[in-house]
């Protein structure tokens, strides 16, 4: 008995400092370094091809752009002639705006179709093969989407001739193709299903006895709608706005292709500028929209807590 009172303690592999801490810590100090060591390769992988691109791209807007040729010798040529054009000022302003137009069509546009697929329709077959036969367009190339509203839009295209035979129109509408209009419903149509998965998503989350507790207590429709169905689809509508919103800021192929080049957009100037190798000034247009699309966001996700609401 008195020798197992004065045996010596068991050797442990914890250091002098270790000894010390306790076991709650020296359990939350491991988690720390398991949680670094398997967040690395990510960092990495960003720091390579998304901090480290965008550093270059700062770095080569600042370099001196002439007619012909471009070098490294550091300027604020580009940025103020850039902040001091009417037509680029004007292009941030109609980048803008458009984007404003498509987030609110493709918001109106796609929230009734996500309510209908995934709150009405409970079969996660039929569920399933209407969200296919939203994306079916994407199965083919997005030029080929983009021209396709042109013989639709056209003055001989097929709106015009219908509402021609209808006796609505008296003449074809002009305004409907190489327009503003035009693009408005390019952008709408090609990005509407971005706005419809994320929503649908988040209605068939919802829990059907919730809205039949508030139909057995007498709510209408509008009431569940305003004080149920909102609420928990905002943030589906939040992702979508995401989605849309990069997309349609970076937007180029749209608007040159549905306006005739009559709406030039920070995408169709970087296009430009890069094809006539004036890097510099392709750079200044590129930084400019990557501040535009990174405040979008960073305000949309000040609305709604993602990591709450998913």
């Amino acid at each position: 008995m008195s020798a197992l009172l004065t045996a010596p303690p068991a050797e442990t592999d914890l250091s002098p400092s270790d000894a010390a801490i306790s076991p709650a810590t020296l359990r939350e100090r491991k988690d720390r370094r398991r949680a670094f060591a398997l967040l690395t390769p990510g960092l990495i992988w960003m720091a390579l091809f998304m901090v480290l691109p965008m550093i270059m791209v700062v770095y080569v807007s600042f370099w001196t752009q002439t007619t012909f040729a471009v070098n490294s010798e550091l300027t604020t040529a580009s940025w103020e002639r850039f902040l001091s054009s009417p037509t680029y000022l004007a292009a941030i302003w109609t980048t803008l705006r458009i984007w404003l137009i498509v987030l609110a069509a493709t918001i109106v546009v796609g929230y009734p179709v996500a309510l209908f697929i995934g709150l009405f329709v409970r079969n996660k077959t039929i569920q399933t093969a209407l969200l296919v036969a939203c994306v079916i367009p994407f199965w083919t190339s997005f030029l080929i989407r983009v021209i396709a509203w042109r013989p639709m839009l056209g003055t001989e295209g097929a709106i015009n001739t219908i509402l021609l035979k209808l006796g609505i129109i008296s003449e074809p509408l002009t305004f409907l193709l190489f327009s503003e209009f035009s693009v408005l419903v390019g952008m709408t149509q090609i990005y509407c299903v971005f706005m419809v998965g994320p929503i649908t998503f988040m209605l068939g989350r919802i829990d059907i006895s919730v809205i039949e507790a508030a139909q057995d207590l007498g709510a209408s429709f509008a009431t569940i709608f305003r004080r149920i169905i909102l609420p928990l689809s905002l943030p589906g509508v939040l992702v979508g706005s995401i989605f849309v919103s990069v997309m349609v800021l970076g937007e180029f192929a749209t608007a040159a292709s549905l306006s005739g080049r009559k709406v030039n957009l920070l995408g169709n100037i970087i296009v430009s500028q890069v094809g006539s190798l004036k890097w510099a000034f392709a750079a200044v247009a590129g930084v400019v929209l990557t501040i535009i699309i990174t405040a979008v966001i960073a305000l949309a996700l000040r609305l709604v807590d993602l990591r709450k609401e998913m």
